[in-house]
């Protein structure tokens, strides 16, 4: 293997390690504050307002908790290592946010992929593609 080709795998290795990272905090943050909503907010609210109220909260956390992962793990500016990050980072969200509709909902895939209709988890949608986004337009 050329040292180019050892470079690149490199890279991409260290981008995987700060994508789990940055999922293992980001979902765990997730999984609190989800609580919170679901147990306190929601039922004063409703499930819309919620989940709106909890937006921000996450993508700011998540957009620290990138750039902490990025610092902490050196991650190359390189467009293909923010990318593998990046889609490293949304595939073990969207896979552990699949899981749980499973396992602790009780859903079948189907039921859960049909969530995806409604407008809590569209704006949910839209704050895991902010956070897969966040390792290709942050810095550092």
């Amino acid at each position: 293997m050329s040292r180019a080709a050892q470079d690149r795998l490199a890279g991409m290795l260290t981008a995987l390690k700060a994508a789990l990272s940055y999922f293992g905090v980001v979902f765990a943050l997730g999984f609190v504050l989800g609580t919170i909503r679901t147990l306190v907010i929601l039922p004063l609210t409703g499930e819309l307002a919620a989940v709106a109220l909890e937006l921000p909260l996450m993508i700011a956390a998540s957009w620290i908790v990138c750039g902490w992962a990025l610092r902490r793990f050196k991650v190359s500016t390189d467009t293909g290592s923010r990318t593998a990050m990046s889609l490293a980072a949304l595939i073990l969200l969207m896979g552990a946010e699949l899981l749980v509709s499973l396992l602790v909902a009780g859903r079948s895939p189907a039921e859960h992929l049909m969530l995806y209709r409604t407008a809590p988890v569209l704006l949910g949608l839209c704050g895991q593609l902010a956070y897969a986004a966040f390792p290709l337009i942050r810095l550092r």
